[in-house]
């Protein structure tokens, strides 16, 4: 049983109903010197990505929220509009920090992988109050991607630009064998070892992709990343939260021509990490004790003199991450 002890929940976010799991606040001890931590998962996933590292985090005293974003997994499949905006990362960003609201949390740290993680870089700018410190796994800035195409990142990343293509054509070709497309996805990036996937894990995200809502607000997330989100992105902004960066290093994202560092160093005020030996893009399902090992000392981390999170308080990723 996947998240044995956690809580199930659904909360109406006012744009959407997000469905999720979380340690039951009654169990957590008096003192935890800990931070609430909500966990985003990617495309093409749920919740269910954290089976492993959501009960460890809880183990180790953090009140652990895990949440199928708005169109994914059990969460809600709201209208797109004709901008797209039911799906930009701006709308989804508001969802999950009404859920935190809902569960009692005004700071939290945030986890994140793939659009999760690109969900909650959005976060962390619209809600800089909010997001106490922030980790990003295996995703460079969505504006910078679109702005350094080139042949090997159209091959490797030939999905955003298939599936911004207005419907129905990518909803049609891909609802012939959507389960051969999924395992396609999941063995693609650097991560070809399908026996990394739980089994009931992968069980649940055939469920979700077999929904062809499912598949098409999916979609609807993609034709958003290629349109609005880059208008919200152009507004600017930079991260205040402390930052964590890990990349699988078997992945398209360590064979940028820049180190992904220096990447979002441009993006926030404190960014550390690096890259996860033996893992590609799917890298808390290939290696969850290496990502643990990164994850830990800067969950726990404490703030440093002179407010919460100064600039004085850095950690690197630990000896996961090289």
């Amino acid at each position: 049983m996947l998240f044995e002890g956690f809580e199930t929940f659904d909360v109406e976010t006012g744009g959407a109903r997000v469905h999720g799991v979380a340690t039951p606040s009654a169990d957590l001890p008096p003192v935890t010197g800990t931070r609430p931590v909500l966990l985003l998962h990617g495309f093409p996933e749920t919740h269910a990505m954290w089976h492993r590292v959501g009960p460890a985090l809880a183990a180790d005293g953090h009140r652990v929220v895990a949440t199928d974003l708005r169109g994914y997994g059990s969460s809600s499949r709201p209208p797109a509009g004709a901008d797209h905006a039911g799906y930009s990362f701006r709308a989804m960003a508001a969802d999950q920090v009404a859920v935190m609201d809902t569960l009692g949390h005004r700071r939290f740290a945030v986890v994140a992988h793939d659009r999760g993680a690109r969900v909650a870089h959005r976060m962390a700018l619209d809600h800089p109050d909010r997001v106490e410190r922030l980790v990003l796994l295996d995703i460079l800035p969505t504006a910078y991607v679109y702005s350094h195409v080139d042949r090997a990142l159209a091959t490797a990343y030939y999905h955003w630009f298939f599936f911004l293509q207005p419907e129905p054509l990518p909803e049609r070709l891909i609802g012939a064998d959507p389960a051969h497309y999924l395992r396609s996805l999941l063995t693609g990036w650097g991560s070809g070892r399908p026996a990394h996937y739980d089994p009931e894990a992968y069980e649940d995200y055939e469920r979700c992709f077999s929904d062809p809502d499912a598949r098409h607000a999916m979609l609807e997330d993609y034709r958003a990343g290629a349109s609005i989100d880059l208008d919200h992105d152009a507004e600017g902004g930079s991260i205040d939260a402390p930052t964590l960066v890990l990349w699988g290093a078997e992945g398209v994202v360590a064979r940028n021509a820049e180190d992904p560092l220096e990447v979002w160093r441009r993006a926030g005020r404190d960014v550390t990490g690096g890259a996860v030996a033996g893992a590609g893009h799917f890298l808390v399902e290939e290696q969850p004790e290496a990502v643990l090992a990164g994850l830990r000392p800067f969950l726990s981390a404490r703030p440093a003199p002179g407010g919460p999170d100064g600039p004085g308080d850095r950690h690197r990723a630990g000896p996961a991450a090289g």
